[in-house]
């Protein structure tokens, strides 16, 4: 086995750089200053014998190889650090750290009632949360930077073991007084196309609303602006519209202090599969499964 080979370090550095396409954000996210990481990456290249990084003043550019490295180089770290989940995972169950991704439609709404509970019964777990969209999320999980994801369901996972949380209804939120107010569910025949309000692309509760609703036309028509569930109901709230909510965010009081109201959609499709994914074959695949009971008892 040759003696000269890459550090755990040095990938981690390569791997950052990638990701941010800047030094200075690469060596932030790194914990290290500019001038340390530039020189891993020197000292990278000088091993290997090859460019990896075209630098300029203005940009920064990964050559052919070094793109093919930085690829192999995330299989290599995500392999580590599963080497250090098995050891981990073989002493007490839930306790160091997990780092989980969780979607900006959930993430308010059901958080709040698990984690108290969690932190008492569970005091040695470090659990360390990262908000983001669903596709970043899924993203982080297979390069190494989550070790689970809470996220709504269906969504492209790739390979993933899951387990479910709960069900998830979606309701229907427009103004007070609107005369088109049924007493209780409101069929998707309802919705005026021209006034539908949805997260802009990116949230997987964008592509849930459209596939409970079932109408082509409304893909088509429906304003995709708002960047948080509490910007649309604002929308709403001031006429400019009406939008489709989680049933949880109607529960954790989203509504309050507006003159929006909400009612249950009427579809056979109308909720969505709230879920704890993770790598699949992962050596904390128990620790992950005793996680969703935790979360799943909350």
């Amino acid at each position: 086995m040759s003696a000269y080979l890459p550090t755990l370090k040095q990938l981690q550095y390569l791997v950052a750089l990638h990701e941010h396409g800047h030094f200075g954000r690469a060596a932030d996210a790194s914990f290290v200053s500019q001038s340390t990481l530039s020189a891993g990456l020197r000292d990278l290249e000088m091993l290997l014998g090859v460019t990896l990084v075209e630098r300029t003043k203005r940009a920064v550019r990964f050559t052919p190889l070094g793109n093919q490295v930085v690829a192999k180089a995330h299989r290599l770290l995500r392999e580590a650090e599963e080497l250090a989940d098995m050891v981990r995972s073989a002493g007490q169950p839930l306790s160091g750290e997990v780092r989980m991704s969780v979607i900006p439609t959930i993430a308010p709404f059901l958080l709040p009632r698990m984690l108290p509970r969690l932190r008492q019964e569970r005091p040695q777990l470090k659990l360390y949360l990262r908000e983001e969209t669903s596709a970043a999320a899924i993203e982080s999980l297979h390069h190494g930077r989550s070790d689970c994801v809470l996220l709504a369901l269906p969504f492209a996972t790739g390979e993933v073991e899951k387990e479910v949380i709960e069900l998830d209804a979606l309701w229907v939120a427009f103004p007070k007084d609107d005369p088109r107010d049924p007493p209780e569910e409101i069929s998707a025949d309802l919705i005026d196309e021209n006034r539908l309000l949805l997260l802009e692309d990116g949230h997987c509760l964008k592509e849930h609303a459209l596939a409970a609703c079932n109408r082509p036309e409304l893909r088509a028509s429906a304003t995709m602006i708002g960047t948080s569930l509490h910007t649309l109901v604002q929308m709403v709230d001031n006429g400019l519209g009406l939008t489709m909510l989680p049933e949880m965010a109607v529960d954790a009081g989203i509504l309050n202090g507006t003159n929006v109201i909400a009612r249950p959609l009427k579809s056979d499709t109308a909720n969505r599969e709230i879920a704890l994914v993770w790598r699949k074959n992962s050596p904390r695949s128990d620790e992950f499964r005793l996680l969703a009971e935790e979360l799943r008892a909350g």
